[in-house]
This record gives structure tokens, sequence and C-alpha cells, in this order.
């Protein structure tokens, strides 16, 4: 426990990646509850930081890109800050030295080996055991924050809703329904082969009376060039957007799929239907978050969820996953989230 009287300013870290980012964002609501009159800033790197720019639940964000900053010259800016609570959400060797020399009274991390010098309020980690988002829980609850909230805040500013306000009519002009199709991912590994993406965005045309649209960010548009080339019909494909843009762009989607990624977060954050596609990752762990959030993999394969970020046996978590497969998947969650509606 700690005396939140003596805490008037607070600082959450958690560097990357943009998922993690996004699920980090369920602890926001909370700590503002629990701290209305407090100054609440956040750690980031410059792709979280573009999701979080302006976050009605923060009152300021500091970015920290490694390739003009020193990791001295960042602690020196923490310093300055004279923060009173630091919760490091993501506890690598760096970030654990820079809750370390902060100055701050409270310092809370999770009992990381190696890292928990760094701080006064340690957490168990439960990564193999716990959804992501309860993860970051656990740490508010190691210093007695209720949780009253379990959803994830991404919010698009008004300039991102305004542009997505005049584009989406050129993209879905007769007032079509639209499924988001996310072909990229971080890792190799967790991606669907493309071929498979584009008979299933057929396929999901065809059945369910929608179109289709390939979302994609800096580097994929190789990808989401043979997608399109390998369909029967046209997909949707928007011009560049930021990250708040796609958001915008995904709320007004009727649905999502997606392989494990961060456009899969921030799909499942705007509350849309999310099917996540998984293999060596674990939907248990990391899947997207929310009552409409389901996934699919292939069964019985016992490597699953391994965890890494190169496969020693081809990929076979991927390879074996069929199109009819998710196609099941998806029109199964398309009629649901039909009902719901």
């Amino acid at each position: 426990m700690i005396d939140k009287e003596a805490v008037r300013k607070i600082l959450v870290i958690k560097l990357r990646a943009v998922g993690d980012v996004v699920l980090s964002t369920i602890v926001l609501k909370n700590l503002r509850h629990a701290f209305e009159r407090t100054s609440i800033e956040f750690l980031t790197e410059p792709a979280g930081g573009n999701i979080l720019m302006d976050h009605p639940l923060i009152d300021s964000v500091m970015v920290f890109d490694k390739h003009v900053m020193s990791s001295l010259g960042l602690i020196r800016k923490v310093r300055r800050q004279q923060y009173d609570l630091v919760i490091d959400l993501f506890g690598n060797p760096r970030t654990a030295l820079i809750t370390k020399l902060s100055g701050a009274r409270y310092r809370v991390g999770y009992r990381f080996r190696g890292r928990s010098y760094a701080y006064n309020i340690l957490v168990e980690p439960r990564g193999g055991e716990v959804h992501n988002t309860q993860f970051n829980l656990d740490a508010l609850e190691s210093i007695g924050v209720p949780v009253i909230d379990r959803t994830l805040h991404i919010v698009p500013r008004i300039p991102d809703e305004e542009r997505v306000a005049t584009l989406w009519p050129k993209l879905a002009p007769h007032g079509e329904r639209v499924i988001a199709m996310n072909v990229g991912g971080g890792w190799a590994i967790k991606r669907w082969p493309l071929d498979r993406f584009a008979a299933l965005a057929d396929s999901l045309m065809e059945e369910c009376k929608c179109l289709v649209m390939l979302t994609w960010g800096p580097g994929e548009e190789g990808a989401v060039a043979k997608v399109r080339a390998m369909m029967r019909r046209a997909p949707i494909v928007p011009p560049p957007t930021t990250l708040l843009e796609m958001a915008a762009l995904l709320r007004r989607c009727a649905m999502m799929v997606s392989n494990d990624s961060g456009p899969m977060h921030i799909g499942a954050a705007m509350g849309i239907p999310v099917l996540g596609i998984f293999g060596p990752t674990s939907p248990r762990l990391q899947g997207p978050w929310g009552t409409m959030a389901r996934t699919v993999q292939v069964e019985n394969l016992d490597c699953l969820g391994c965890n890494l970020t190169k496969c020693p046996i081809g990929n076979l978590c991927m390879q074996q996953l069929t199109v009819e497969r998710v196609l099941e998947a998806a029109t199964t969650l398309w009629a649901e989230a039909g009902r719901q509606h």
C-alpha cells in the first residue's frame, strides 16, 4: 500500500510494442479514478507516443527515441520531473534502471531476475499465467488501486476523426458493411500466408455481402499489393494513415480479421468484433481483448504458443491453418455480431 495523498505525480512506463502499449491502457481509467487530481504521465517509444498523443486520461507523454536520446539523457529527464510514483509495466534492464534512478518515493515493478533491485514495491510476474491486461492490472493491485474498469482506452483525436469522416464515404460509398483485414504482423512466423488471406477475403465478400478493407502500415505496402492482386474482387485499400486515424477507420468497420499484431489490439480497443489468427503466440495470454473478441488456430499442435520468433519446424501453426477453418470462425463471429445488433 502507498500513501495516496503523497502522490502528486505518476509516471507509467511501457516502451513498446504497439500492441503491448494498447493493452497497457487498461490501467489508465483505474489510475485516474484513484488519483483524480494527480498528474499522470506515460513514457514510451515513438510508435507508442503516436497512439497516446493527446490522450484524455494522460496529462503528458514522454517519448524516448533511442536514436535521438541516450539512456543517460532519459534518466536525467525523468529525474527532473520529480515523480512520486513510477510504475514500470515494461520491466527490461533499461526501464528498471530508469525507475531505480528516477528519485520516486514509490517504484513499482515486476520481480524479474536481475531487475528486482530497482523497485521497492515488487509484483509477482504472471505473464505466463494470465492475459496481458491482467498482468498490467497486477501492478495497480499491488499498490491498492481498485480495478473499476477493464476496458482498453485508445482515443482518436478530433483531427483524426475529421479526416476519416471525410475519407469513409469514398471507401464505402453506398453504406456497405466493411470487414477490416490486417495481413501484417511484427514477426514473420505470426503471419498467415498472403494467398490464404486473399481467398478468405473473396469468400467473406461473397458470403457476408460486405466489403473487405486491407489495413496497412509502413513497410506493408508490398504485402497488401500481393493480396489485392490475388483477389477476384477489389478490396478497399485506404491511403496512408496514422495509428489514431487507423483506429478511427476501424471503429467504422463491422468486424476485423487479423494476425496477432498491434492493429488487432487497436481494433479490439475500438470495440468492434475481432477474430485473431494465432500460432506461435498464445491467445490466452495475448489475444484480442473484449466481449466480441475471438481467436482461431490449428487444433492439437503441441508447439502452439511457443513464443519463438523463428520456427525450426516449418511454421506448421500457420501452414496447417486452412482458409476453411478461418472462414468458419469468421462467419460464426459475423453472425454472432449481427445478433448483438
